[in-house]
């Protein structure tokens, strides 16, 4: 990979959008990138978390913009719809996409930037700590579009659709301090603490059950597109699965010993 940069340390690996020079600004070979290593990661039954990382001193700056001037433009996607066009957008869609439909959690961690397509790829992470200072906006209409990549999926959810719908027409910059009032952001941290706090959260998800960690993100992913049975339904199957478990058995034993449990995922 040119435009990516992936390190496993353990049960956590650290994914580093890797076009510092160019502000981490997203061409289509990234996101060529960025679809194939989801593809192969996505299904990973040995990763128990997954961060999220530009490099440099920018998240993403959003699209680059010789992928509209310089004969860089999305290649038709006729293999994927019927509209060249629309499979086109239907296929770097998947780039982003993986992130939620990963059973592992997933956090970003912003500073800089995170404008137009930069922030829908925070917003296809289960979780965003972000660093004070850094500048965010839903700007895709500024190039006569709009956010295409998952952004009309996921901010609703975090913002609720009528900031959303603001967020989205406006074309407003806003700061890391707002996106956490907005809940945009699960944390704020100073830009030098980033890493620091996300390797902190990255290890205290990855020290948890797989099994119930992995259940509950498929169980709470549903929660707001289906009905309460389908949901319950899907929960009962999980923990099904975790009572049935060595983690389980592990759980009690280290709770009865007063140690710190050991967990294997399976």
């Amino acid at each position: 990979m040119e435009t990516l940069k992936l390190d496993r340390d353990g049960d956590v690996a650290w994914l580093r959008l890797n076009r510092p020079d160019k502000l981490n600004a997203m061409s289509t070979q990234l996101w060529d990138e960025l679809r194939e290593l989801g593809e192969k990661m996505v299904d990973d039954a040995t990763l128990r978390c997954l961060v999220v990382i530009g490099e440099g001193r920018a998240f993403s700056a959003g699209i680059d913009t010789s992928t509209f001037t310089g004969g860089g433009g999305l290649e038709p996607g006729a293999s994927e719809h019927e509209d060249p066009v629309v499979g086109a957008v239907l296929r770097t869609q998947r780039a982003f996409t993986w992130l939620e439909d990963a059973p592992y959690p997933t956090v970003a961690a912003v500073r800089g930037y995170a404008l137009g397509a930069g922030l829908q790829l925070a917003m296809a992470c289960d979780l965003r700590i972000m660093a004070r200072g850094t500048k965010l906006g839903v700007f895709e209409q500024k190039y006569g579009i709009m956010p295409d990549l998952g952004g009309t999926h996921w901010l609703p959810r975090l913002v609720g659709t009528a900031k959303a719908k603001e967020l989205t027409w406006t074309v407003a910059e806003f700061d890391a301090d707002e996106a956490y009032r907005i809940g945009l952001c699960e944390r704020l941290v100073e830009s030098d603490e980033l890493e620091t706090v996300a390797a902190e959260l990255a290890a205290t998800i990855a020290a948890q059950p797989p099994l119930a960690v992995r259940g509950a993100k498929r169980a709470i992913n549903l929660a707001l597109g289906s009905d309460r049975d389908t949901v319950l339904r899907v929960t009962a199957e999980d923990q099904a699965a975790c009572l049935r478990s060595n983690d389980f058995s592990e759980a009690i034993g280290a709770f009865v010993e007063g140690r710190a449990p050991n967990y294997t995922g399976t």
